[in-house]
């Protein structure tokens, strides 16, 4: 079992609450957030997708070349 590696910038809050930009490294995806709780979604998703393999999943993620 691989662990999941995400690079997150926190670049506003406002609402008590976090935007920025979260980058999943090994999945190569990137994806923008407008709070904490979306931002605990989109890793819940990846979780899914890393553990779907062959099942059928929508992604949240954009797909991205590289996560530099």
């Amino acid at each position: 079992h691989k662990d999941l590696v995400f690079f997150v910038r926190i670049q506003y809050r406002c609402n008590s609450s976090w935007q920025g930009t979260i980058q999943w490294l090994d999945g190569k995806k990137e994806q923008n957030f407008r709070s904490a709780l979306e931002l605990g979604n989109m890793i819940s998703s990846a979780r899914e997708i890393r553990s779907a393999d062959k099942r059928s999943v929508t992604p949240k993620w954009e797909d991205k070349e590289s996560a530099s």
